[in-house]
C-alpha cells in the first residue's frame, strides 16, 4: 500500500509531458497494459495543461528578457502536444484548421505557380502575334507603295488608315475599338520600350557617313544643329503661349500612358551570353551564316542592346552627360573595333556589316531599323488615346506644330546657304527636328540627299535636345506643360520627349501628340512638289 502510494504521490507531481513519455516507456517495457483511454487523458493532458503554464512563461519572457532555454522548452513541449494529437487524430479545431490552411495554401502556391507560368506564355504569344501584325502590315505597305511607284511614305498612310478605322469603330461599335487597344496594347509597349533602339545605328555608322564630309563644313552642321534646336523650341513654345492665351482653354487630365517595364539582370546577362558565345563564332567561323553581315549580326546586335541596358541604368546625374544612346553606340561601336581588330580586317568593314541596307543581307542595323515603320504606325494608337485631348487642345497644339514644322525647314534652308554649306549636305539636314522613320522618308524625295548623314543629325539634334531641355525651358520661362510638351516634340522629336517625360509626366501627352503630328505634318507639305521646288530654290 505504501508503495502504491509513493507511487501515486510521484505520478501526481510528474509534469503532464513526462508522464506521457514514462507511460509510452513503460508501455514498450511491459508494465502497465495497453489503454486507450488513459492515454487519451495523458494526451489530452499533455496538450492542455503544459499549454497553459508555458503560456504564462512565454508571455513572461516575452515581456521582459527573453530566455532562450525557455523558448526552446515552450517549442519542445508545443511540438511534443503536437505529436501526441497528430496520432490520434484528434487534436483541438485550432491545430485541425491550421493543419488544413497548411495543405489549401500549398495547394493554392502549386496552382498559383501552373497559372503565372500560362499567363507569362499567353502573354509572349499576345506580344508576337500583335507585333507580328503591325510588322506585316509595315513592310506590305511598302511592297505595295514601291510597286505603284507612290513617293508619299508609306507608314504614314498605315497610320492614317490605323487611326481612321479606330475612330470610326468608337463612333459605332466602342466596344470593338476598345478591344482593338487592349489587343495591341503588349506591342506598343514592346515599341515604346525599346524606341532608342531604333534610333542608334545611324550614331553606331556615323564615322561612315561623315567620313568624306571636310571639317569646316561638319562645323556649320553642329553649328546649325544647335542653333536651330534652340531657334525652333523658342518658336514653337512662344507659339503655344501665345495661342493659349488667346483661347483660354483649362487644363484637364490626360488619359494615363502606360509604362513600360525596367530591365532585369536575367536579361541583361542572357544577351551577354549572346554576345560572348556569338563573337567567338564570328571569329572562328567567318562566314558560319553565309555572309560576313549575317555572321556579325547577332554580337553586333547583343552589344547594342547591351548598351543600351548599362546606359539606361546609370544614374540620373551621368545620364544627363552621357546618354544611353551615347553608351548604346559605344558599346557598338568597340564590339566592332575589338572585332575588326582581332580578325585584321579594320573598323570600317564592320560597320559596313552593322548596316548593310540590303534586305537580302541585313545586318543588326538593318534589324533595329526595320522598327522604325511600325513607330510610326504606332502613332495612330497614341493619338486615338488622347484624341479627347487633342480635340480639347487642337488650337494649341495644331498651330504651334504647324509654324515650328515650317520654320525649322525653312530656317534650315536658310541658314545653310547664308553660312555657305553645300546644297547636298543642306537638303540632307532640312528635317533635321522630325523623327528618323518620317526624316528618311522626306529626303528620299529630294535628289542627291545623303540619307546616312540626315539619320545621324536628327539623332544628335535629339541628344542636344535630351540634354539641355529642361534647363531651357526653364530658362525661357516655359511653365505650361502643353507650351514645355510642344516646345519639347517639336524641336528634339522623340528623344527630346523621353527626357523631358521622364520628369515631366504631366507633359507627355502633349510630347507624343506633338512628336507624331510634327513628323506628319513636315512628310505632308515636302510631299508637295512645290514646297519642295521652293525649299531648293532656297538652298540653292
Amino acid at each position: 500500500m505504501a508503495i502504491v502510494s509513493a507511487t501515486l504521490h510521484h505520478h501526481h507531481h510528474q509534469s503532464p509531458s513526462s508522464r506521457l513519455v514514462n507511460h509510452h516507456r513503460r508501455q514498450r517495457e511491459g508494465d502497465l497494459p495497453f489503454s486507450s483511454s488513459s492515454l487519451l487523458s495523458l494526451s489530452s493532458s499533455a496538450r492542455i495543461q503544459p499549454c497553459a503554464s508555458t503560456r504564462l512563461a512565454c508571455r513572461d519572457g516575452h515581456s521582459g528578457d527573453k530566455n532562450p532555454r525557455l523558448e526552446k522548452s515552450c517549442s519542445g513541449v508545443r511540438s511534443n502536444s503536437g505529436f501526441a494529437s497528430g496520432f490520434l487524430q484528434m487534436g483541438d479545431e485550432k491545430t485541425c484548421s491550421d493543419r488544413s490552411l497548411l495543405v489549401k495554401s500549398a495547394g493554392a502556391e502549386s496552382g498559383g505557380t501552373s497559372t503565372t507560368l500560362s499567363q507569362k506564355a499567353f502573354g509572349v504569344v499576345h506580344l508576337v502575334v500583335s507585333l507580328g501584325i503591325i510588322l506585316a502590315m509595315d513592310k506590305y505597305l511598302k511592297e505595295a507603295f514601291v510597286a505603284a511607284a507612290i513617293k508619299f511614305p508609306s507608314a504614314l498612310f498605315g497610320m492614317f488608315c490605323i487611326f481612321s478605322v479606330l475612330v470610326i469603330l468608337d463612333s459605332t461599335v466602342p466596344a470593338m475599338a476598345a478591344g482593338l487597344m487592349s489587343f495591341f496594347e503588349p506591342a506598343l509597349l514592346f515599341i515604346q520600350r525599346w524606341l532608342p533602339l531604333f534610333y542608334v545605328p545611324s550614331l553606331v555608322v556615323l564615322p561612315l557617313a561623315v567620313k568624306d564630309i571636310p571639317a569646316a563644313s561638319g562645323l556649320k552642321i553642329c553649328f546649325i544643329l544647335v542653333g536651330g534646336w534652340l531657334a525652333s523650341l523658342s518658336v514653337a513654345g512662344y507659339t503655344a503661349i501665345t495661342v493659349r492665351k488667346l483661347v483660354k482653354t483649362e487644363m484637364t487630365d490626360a488619359e494615363p500612358m502606360a509604362k513600360p517595364s525596367p530591365f532585369s539582370s536575367l536579361e541583361l546577362w542572357t544577351w551577354s551570353g549572346i554576345f560572348v558565345i556569338s563573337f567567338i563564332s564570328a571569329f572562328l567561323y567567318p562566314t558560319s551564316l553565309g555572309t560576313d553581315a549575317r555572321t556579325c549580326l547577332p554580337f553586333l546586335l547583343a552589344s547594342t542592346v547591351i548598351g543600351y541596358m548599362v546606359g539606361s541604368g546609370l544614374p540620373s546625374g551621368v545620364k544627363k552627360i552621357f546618354h544611353p544612346i551615347i553608351c548604346c553606340a559605344l558599346s557598338a561601336d568597340l564590339a566592332a573595333f575589338a572585332f575588326g581588330y582581332l580578325s585584321k580586317s579594320g573598323l570600317n568593314p564592320v560597320l559596313g556589316y552593322y548596316l548593310t541596307k540590303a534586305s537580302a543581307n541585313p545586318g543588326a542595323g538593318d534589324i533595329l531599323m526595320g522598327f522604325l515603320g511600325s513607330v510610326i504606325l504606332s502613332f495612330a494608337f497614341s493619338m486615338f488615346k488622347q484624341r479627347k485631348l487633342v480635340k480639347r487642345h487642337a488650337a494649341e497644339i495644331f498651330t504651334s506644330v504647324i509654324v515650328a514644322t515650317i520654320f525649322s525647314l525653312y530656317s534650315t534652308a536658310l541658314v545653310g546657304r547664308l553660312v555657305g554649306l553645300e546644297p547636298t549636305l543642306t537638303v540632307s539636314i532640312l528635317p533635321r527636328c522630325i523623327t528618323v522613320a518620317l526624316a528618311l522618308s522626306i529626303v528620299s524625295l529630294f535628289e542627291g540627299a545623303n540619307s546616312s548623314l540626315t539619320a545621324a543629325v536628327v539623332v544628335v539634334t535629339g541628344l542636344v535636345g535630351a540634354n539641355f531641355v529642361q534647363a531651357m525651358l526653364d530658362r525661357l520661362k516655359f511653365r505650361d506643360p502643353i507650351a514645355r510638351g510642344i516646345a519639347t516634340a517639336s524641336s528634339a522629336h522623340g528623344l527630346g520627349t523621353a527626357a523631358l517625360s521622364a520628369k515631366e509626366p504631366e507633359a507627355l501627352p502633349f510630347c507624343a501628340i506633338a512628336y507624331a503630328l510634327t513628323g506628319i505634318f513636315g512628310s505632308l507639305i515636302c510631299s508637295v512638289p512645290a514646297v519642295r521646288q521652293s525649299l531648293l530654290a532656297i538652298v540653292g
